[in-house]
C-alpha cells in the first residue's frame, strides 16, 4: 500500500478508537512498536499517523511519556448521523446512487442478536453504492429489523438511500458507533474502485428505539475519503475532495 494511503487509513483506525471513547482523555496508547506490528506497517507509517493526530489537538506526545489522549471521551459527545446525499451535495458534487440489492431473508446470528430476534424471524438487508461525480464514495451495507420497522418491508430503495429513508422516516433514541481500518474483500475493491494496497475505513453504526434494535449498517469508504470531525455533536462522513 503506498505509504500516503496507509497512514491515512491508520490515523483514521486510531481516530475512530478516540471518537468512540475505546481510547479515554488521559489514556497512554500503544507505542508506535505495537502499532506498526498491529497494522503491519515500518514505525515511520505511524509516526506520520500520530504526526496528524497531535496537529489535531486530539493526542499529546512525551519523551519517555508515550502518547497520550487529549480532549473528552467520545461516550459524552452526541454522534449526528449524515445523509450521504446531502453531503456530497454540500461539497459541489454531483450525487449519484446505485442499489445492488434488497431482499428478506433470516440475518446472521450476530444480526439477530443485535435484534433480539428468535431464530427463523426476517429482518431486511440492502446493500447500495454512493457516488460523488460518479466516483464510488461509500458502500452501505445493511440490515434492518422488519419487526421494530414494518413500513421497510414497502420500500424499494431504488431511488432513495436506506441512510436517508431512515434518518427521515424512523425516529431513534440512541445509537452506537464502531470505527477501524480493514483490508477490503475483492467485491467491494471492485465496487470502490480501489488499488489493489488501498484499505477501507468502515463505520459499524447500530441504532435503537428504546431497546428494540431498528438497524445495523457497515459503511465501506475510501481510507483516504472519510473525514471525522470533532467538535459537538461530532460528525463523520464521506469527503469527496479528499484524497
Amino acid at each position: 500500500m503506498p505509504i500516503m494511503i496507509k497512514h491515512r487509513a491508520i490515523r483514521d483506525a486510531l481516530l475512530g478508537r478516540i471518537v468512540s471513547g475505546e481510547w479515554a482523555p488521559g489514556r497512554v496508547i500503544p507505542g508506535e512498536v505495537d502499532l506498526a506490528r498491529e497494522f503491519g506497517c515500518t514505525r515511520a507509517t505511524v509516526a506520520r499517523a500520530l504526526r496528524e493526530l497531535v496537529a489535531a489537538g486530539l493526542v499529546e506526545r512525551r519523551r519517555r511519556g508515550g502518547t497520550r489522549v487529549l480532549g473528552r471521551s467520545g461516550r459524552d459527545a452526541v454522534v449526528t448521523i449524515p445523509i450521504v446525499r446531502e453531503e456530497i451535495e454540500a461539497a459541489g458534487h454531483a450525487y449519484g446512487y446505485e442499489r445492488l440489492t434488497v431482499r428478506e431473508a433470516d440475518p446472521p446470528e450476530p444480526i439477530r442478536q443485535a435484534f433480539g430476534l428468535r431464530p427463523g424471524a426476517a429482518a431486511v438487508h440492502v446493500a447500495c453504492l454512493h457516488r460523488a461525480d460518479g466516483r464510488p464514495a461509500q458502500v452501505e451495507d445493511r440490515w434492518i429489523n422488519a419487526a421494530a420497522v414494518p413500513a421497510v418491508r414497502t420500500q424499494d430503495f431504488r431511488t432513495v438511500s436506506p441512510n436517508e429513508w431512515l434518518v427521515r422516516a424512523v425516529p431513534y433514541t440512541r445509537a452506537r458507533h464502531e470505527f477501524r481500518a480493514e483490508r477490503p474483500t475483492d467485491r467491494l475493491r471492485g465496487l470502490l474502485d480501489l488499488a489493489p494496497d488501498e484499505w477501507v475505513f468502515v463505520v459499524e453504526r447500530r441504532t435503537w428505539r428504546e431497546d428494540a434494535g431498528i438497524t445495523v449498517a457497515h459503511l465501506y469508504n475510501p481510507a483516504d475519503r472519510f473525514r471525522i470531525t470533532t467538535r459537538d455533536p461530532v460528525a463523520f462522513g464521506v469527503d469527496p475532495g479528499a484524497g
